[in-house]
């Protein structure tokens, strides 16, 4: 009798259906990953990519119970549901950059077009290893170590490396005076050096032929920012060996600029 009592307040069976469900979308988490454990249906990426979204899913939905489960006892269930419809389309219109963010990671995932531990380049000027995919946003590992989060309806351009491989693509941006015939003339002798000396990073067919060898490609870009023009130098690398390789290619592009004395471009704001 008075375990039925105990059961029977209101803060015991809160805490006993809060354990319910914290248990039921661990087991719901351990099963999913039994399965991909014994199953091969999919790569591994993507196994990591959907157990990283489960994970997001169980997490709000139990939460959902949960706090219907509270709002329950406080208010009558079918007029709270009536009522929850007007509310809804109300919060649609507050939340709709939420509700879009969720639809858009949606589309993402089951269109592949991301997946855990890919590099990607966000909008441009953002760019990483992706070490967690959200219901509403990615975050990404950048290079300098800052996690950067980004919301999936900020997104506006999303550039993600080919399975296997990525290009390699870094540049020097020089003085509007400096000769361009000096500075192909440099350019085109790193992109020699580091065939020379990083041709173990670039990507080969099955005869042992580099697909795409490092090369300048000359100005890409005039006047930027208005500072001086854009030289830009590519190869396709493997895609475990592209940070490695970019570290490389820009020591090599910083040492000879500074051997032969190439005018970098300037900030407007600097001062002699």
């Amino acid at each position: 009798m008075f375990f039925l009592e105990l059961f029977q307040q209101l803060p015991v069976k809160i805490l006993t259906v809060a354990l319910l469900i914290i248990i039921t979308v661990y087991l719901i988490r351990k099963s999913i990953k039994l399965f991909f454990d014994k199953t091969s249906f999919l790569d591994e990426k993507r196994e990591e990519t959907l157990m990283h979204f489960t994970n997001q899913v169980t997490k709000v939905l139990g939460l959902v119970i949960f706090f219907i489960y509270v709002l329950s006892h406080f208010f009558k269930l079918e007029k709270l549901v009536t009522g929850s419809v007007v509310v809804a389309g109300a919060l649609a219109l507050i939340f709709q950059h939420i509700i879009r963010d969720y639809i858009m990671g949606l589309t993402y995932l089951f269109e592949r077009q991301i997946h855990h531990g890919d590099y990607v380049i966000i909008n441009g000027n953002r760019q990483g290893k992706i070490e967690e995919i959200s219901m509403r946003h990615l975050k990404i590992r950048q290079y300098d170590g800052y996690l950067y989060t980004i919301s999936y309806s900020s997104i506006m351009e999303l550039q993600n490396g080919n399975r296997g491989r990525r290009r390699v693509n870094e540049n020097l941006v020089l003085n509007y005076r400096q000769n361009p015939d000096d500075a192909f003339k440099v350019m085109e002798e790193v992109a020699q050096t580091c065939n020379e000396k990083y041709g173990e990073y670039l990507l080969k067919d099955e005869h042992g032929i580099p697909l795409e060898s490092f090369k300048f490609n000359q100005i890409t870009e005039l006047n930027v920012d208005f500072r001086g023009h854009r030289y830009s130098l590519s190869g396709l690398v493997k895609e475990g060996d592209f940070v490695e390789a970019s570290k490389k290619v820009r020591y090599e592009l910083a040492m000879a600029a500074y051997k032969n004395d190439l005018m970098m471009a300037e900030s407007l704001n600097t001062s002699h």
